[in-house]
């Protein structure tokens, strides 16, 4: 188990891809990491698609330091879009960043990255959708299923996962 001990927030909020979510949590959970589910407020979210799975959010963005972590994981979905809206959000991603610990981003979860200020500089990736809005926020699109530039880990979609999974849990390990 490569990530014993290690403690990672994963940020959730609603309309979050369910497979970004769970096949992630799952994976970083089978290495041995302990995994808080972080959201805007804690409760029961919902995916973004109608039949999907839910998750809980154990606790409210507002209530955790950067300190507390040793990572930050974000899905895609519509959530990024919607949770990048809260302070709490921003400051636990730009705090995470700052502190040079590992912050993974897949599909739309750059949106969040772009409104913590952390990609600039950055070669990124994620959903077409967000390519513009990355560029725009001084980042270098790069087609590709995953990789690290400096302690982002990009993954691109869905399809992706296996990919962003191997690039995470290797940057985690310290690979």
């Amino acid at each position: 188990m490569k990530l014993q001990g290690q403690k990672i927030a994963f940020l959730i909020g609603p309309g979050f891809e369910d497979l970004e979510f769970w096949v992630v949590y799952m994976r970083l959970v089978e290495e041995g990491a302990q995994v808080t589910v972080v959201g805007t407020k804690a409760g029961e979210v919902h995916a973004s698609k109608a039949g999907c799975l839910t998750a809980k959010a154990e606790v409210a963005a507002a209530d955790v330091t950067p300190d507390q972590f040793d990572a930050l994981v974000i899905p895609g979905g519509w959530c990024p879009d919607k949770i990048r809206r809260y302070d709490a959000i921003k400051a636990l991603t730009q705090g995470i960043y700052a502190q040079g610990k590992i912050v993974g981003m897949i599909c739309h979860a750059g949106l969040v990255g772009i409104s913590a200020k952390i990609v600039a500089g950055h070669r990124a990736t994620g959903s077409l959708g967000i390519k513009d809005d990355l560029e725009n926020a001084g980042a270098t699109w790069v087609d590709a299923p995953a990789f690290r530039s400096g302690n982002l880990v990009w993954g691109r979609v869905v399809e992706d996962i296996p990919a962003f999974c191997r690039e995470l849990v290797a940057a985690l390990a310290g690979e």
